[in-house]
């Protein structure tokens, strides 16, 4: 059995920018402008606000004096024309359950155990069990006897449903009856699409103390990936060390 700690997270998509065809509108409009962003999710929403107001050419003139306006006067509705893709990998259902609580702007599509043997899956093992050898010893007894409880049902049911022709419907049938004993520490991956908007509001309620340290992490990796990728969008957070070794985001643009 592997013990999985440490989630993954993976920056997989990222829109681009018609430039040209963004020209033609400002043509049409008899406006000229031009952007120094450092991704397209910064050029797309700096073309959303200056929609809004009709002022391409105006005001402010780089990306970042546009966009650090935009996040201290909370028009968030402009962040979510910025859209990215993840895969994140090495987390527990525990964790998927509490993130497909954000609903607004994100998308998901996560690994199906009713199609997907889980014979020999990982299990995500919480930091404070793993340090005291008494507790790991008791979280691994029982995550052993759930996973084996789980292949000798996926066995037995795979035998009740012989007469099924289809082979992979009956593996169906047996392993979605069977997951029914797998423990919320079973490991699994999640494809995840958001917005702008949804991500800073993800990272302010996730990424914080109260939160719970897997879904915690997670929501640092994520912001660590998006200060990279859109710093004008993402750069006002900072990343605090807690007393325990974890971390959380702050920032003073609150609920953009």
């Amino acid at each position: 059995m592997n013990i999985v700690q440490e989630p993954r997270v993976y920056l997989i998509g990222r829109q681009d920018v018609d430039m040209a065809t963004i020209n033609r509108f400002l043509v049409d409009e008899s406006m000229t402008w031009n952007t120094d962003a450092a991704s397209g999710a910064e050029s797309l929403c700096e073309v959303a606000g200056r929609v809004c107001y009709m002022s391409f050419g105006k005001g402010r003139k780089t990306n970042a004096e546009y966009l650090g306006h935009i996040l201290e006067s909370a028009h968030g509705s402009v962040l979510e024309h910025a859209v990215w893709n993840f895969v994140v990998a090495g987390v527990s259902r525990s964790f998927t359950h509490e993130l497909v609580r954000h609903r607004a702007g994100f998308g998901y599509s996560q690994l199906s155990q009713r199609y997907v043997d889980e014979s020999q899956t990982d299990f995500v093992e919480p930091d404070i069990i793993a340090s005291d050898p008494e507790l790991h010893t008791i979280w691994e007894e029982a995550v052993k006897q759930s996973h084996q409880a789980y292949c000798r049902l996926v066995e037995g049911l795979l035998s009740r449903y012989e007469d099924v022709e289809d082979k992979t419907m009956r593996r169906k049938l047996a392993r979605q009856a069977a997951r029914s004993v797998l423990p919320n520490a079973t490991e699994t991956k999640i494809f995840i699409t958001a917005n702008g908007r949804a991500l800073r509001h993800f990272i302010e309620a996730r990424a914080n103390e109260y939160a719970e340290i897997e879904i915690r992490r997670v929501a640092v990796k994520m912001l660590r990936l998006l200060q990279r990728e859109a710093p004008a969008l993402f750069g006002d957070y900072d990343i605090v060390a807690l007393p325990d070794g974890t971390e959380v985001a702050q920032t003073a643009h609150r609920k953009v």
